[in-house]
């Protein structure tokens, strides 16, 4: 029989609402949630630990839960939850009534390392919205890339929206973070061409040879990337627009490059 917590008010359930609502306190501790039994599994085969599982009997599939349970270390922590306490630790309203303390992994770009000799990677700069960040990286495990690498997060990787709208991929896509110095000092430290989408002195996407080694990098909607990275460019890359506006979302655009990439690699 595991151990419960029916509460709102105990001091544990009062510690991880802080872990859900505070980035700073992620930070501080090392560890995040996970809702949902879709994402759990996804950080498990992206081999993340597991340090707690919480569950609520009333809304949780049992043998799902098992499933889970089976995967996890014989020690891992398995606390049964009230509704209550599983509502005021849900993010979503309607998730599968369990939900995981995970501890964080180091991101920094001193543990990154390729399989591929030609890497295909793709760089956004400070990307700031929760829901773009989840797309670009769905867009990146779509394309089966290498890396993502974010310069000059705004966020941190752990952020619950981060979790939902990338559906899991944060866990299993190979993902560093750094200054844009860092970032571009690496890129050319491994002899990895730089393709900048910019509108300043650009060519068309589609006239560069993507088969060596690659960082395509991707600025923000509203602000684009800085100087920089246009001035450290092997070239500035362009999507024509054809319409009124000369933007487009920044995950559909970094999608246009990378697939353009992965056309030339062969896929």
């Amino acid at each position: 029989m595991h151990p419960q917590i029916n509460s709102t008010q105990n001091t544990r359930v009062k510690a991880l609402f802080q872990l859900k609502e505070k980035s700073r306190i992620r930070k501080k501790e090392g560890v995040f949630l996970i809702e949902g039994s879709r994402e759990i599994t996804l950080a498990i085969k992206g081999n993340y630990t597991i340090k707690t599982i919480l569950y609520c009997t009333t809304i949780c599939n049992t043998s799902e839960l098992s499933r889970i349970l089976k995967t996890l270390d014989p020690n891992t922590e398995i606390i049964q939850i009230s509704p209550e306490v599983y509502q005021k630790l849900a993010h979503r309203s309607t998730t599968e009534g369990i939900i995981a303390l995970a501890q964080a992994k180091n991101h920094s770009l001193e543990t990154l390392k390729f399989n591929n000799k030609n890497p295909l990677i793709l760089v956004a700069e400070a990307p700031e919205k929760p829901g773009n960040i989840g797309a670009l990286l769905r867009t990146s495990d779509a394309a089966g890339i290498d890396t993502i690498l974010i310069a000059n997060p705004k966020t941190d990787l752990y952020n619950p929206n981060i979790i939902r709208s990338s559906v899991g991929c944060v866990f299993t896509t190979t993902i560093a973070t750094g200054t844009t110095d860092q970032i571009i000092s690496f890129l050319k430290s491994q002899e990895i061409a730089i393709y900048c989408a910019a509108l300043q002195a650009s060519v068309h996407y589609n006239t560069i040879d993507y088969k060596s080694a690659s960082a395509i990098v991707v600025g923000t909607e509203a602000t684009g990337l800085s100087q920089e990275w246009r001035d450290h460019a092997t070239s500035n890359i362009i999507i024509p627009m054809h319409g009124v506006i000369d933007s487009m979302n920044v995950s559909v655009a970094a999608g246009i490059l990378l697939y353009e990439a992965k056309r030339q690699r062969g896929f």
